[in-house]
């Protein structure tokens, strides 16, 4: 080969290159949840949304987690291109090295910044309609399956307490997986359940026998001191009227590793990308602009970016 077709060929596979680096793709890890799990199968449709809403410029691959706890922890060892899902308040406990991570702290944990909310976790109370319950207060002398170790499961336990239901429901042992059979077969008077609605075990419930899904007052829900949230009506089988409950804002969060670039474009194909992934996956329709003042700390500066671009104001004074 003579010196020009060197130069040439040395030359072409330089430009091969540039363009290769130029259509580099940013890729993400994104950490919320059990494999199965509704908050999983969210992380799929999302890294599907990106890729479409990107023209495959951002490739997300999903890690299962054993939680949010886990998912906050694992801050320490991450870069850039970490994203996980968590309540704000648990972001805020890192930081502050309190409640499950006191004696654990790290620098890492300051540096958690938020990009935008996910479905909340939502408290579903599902009892049987044979049960003739129509508030919490109903549930009294009925057989109610709370489960084990979950969100929910503490939450249900907590508001029995607190409303004076504590030795006047009777708490089934069982796992909450085994709910919809024990409700359809009458060894159960209902069950209670914490996910995004819709839940997908709340569906299956109501689709095979006659359920109503209790709804709270607004007295009730001050008292829980947890974040209300309404149920349209509709969203289960026999559901006739809107359900008014209580929830557990959860956020997409990363840190300040990120680049604002990645972060305003992570944010911004969400934002544009929602009502598609509502019209696949309802759960979608339950996240509003409103959610964003449930987030006690910092966003990133690209997603603020963003939201100022849209006239979105933000509670924790980013704009």
């Amino acid at each position: 080969m003579n010196a020009f077709l060197k130069s040439t060929t040395l030359g072409l596979a330089l430009a091969g290159l540039a363009a290769v680096a130029a259509g580099a793709e940013t890729r993400i890890t994104y950490k919320s949840a059990k494999t199965g799990s509704s908050y999983y199968q969210m992380g799929v449709e999302l890294a599907e949304a990106l890729k479409a809403g990107t023209d495959g410029e951002v490739i997300m691959t999903i890690e299962e987690s054993q939680g949010s706890v886990q998912n906050v922890m694992e801050v320490r060892a991450r870069g850039a291109d970490y994203v996980f899902t968590t309540p704000p308040a648990l972001a805020t406990s890192a930081a502050a090295g309190t409640g499950p991570f006191e004696g654990k702290g790290d620098p890492k944990f300051s540096e958690i910044r938020a990009l935008f909310p996910i479905p909340s976790l939502t408290m579903h109370f599902v009892m049987s309609a044979e049960a003739g319950a129509n508030s919490l207060a109903d549930m009294e002398g009925h057989s109610v399956l709370l489960g084990k170790g979950s969100f929910g499961a503490t939450e249900g336990e907590k508001y029995i307490e607190l409303f004076g239901l504590t030795g006047k429901v009777e708490i089934a042992d069982a796992e909450l997986s085994n709910a919809v059979a024990a409700l359809k077969n009458g060894q159960i008077d209902g069950f209670v359940t914490a996910g995004s609605w819709p839940a997908p075990n709340v569906i299956e419930a109501a689709a095979s026998t006659p359920v109503t899904v209790l709804t709270m007052s607004e007295e009730e829900i001050a008292q829980t001191g947890r974040t209300a949230i309404t149920i349209p009506a509709g969203t289960y089988a026999g559901q006739t009227e809107d359900i008014n409950t209580t929830s557990l804002p959860v956020v997409a969060f990363t840190t300040t590793a990120m680049s604002d670039d990645t972060a305003y474009l992570l944010t911004k194909t969400f934002w544009e990308s929602k009502a598609e992934m509502a019209g696949m996956a309802p759960w979608w329709d339950g996240v509003s602009t409103e959610l964003l003042g449930e987030v006690s700390g910092t966003f990133h500066p690209g997603a603020a970016r963003y939201y100022e671009e849209q006239g979105i104001a933000l509670p924790s004074g980013d704009m």
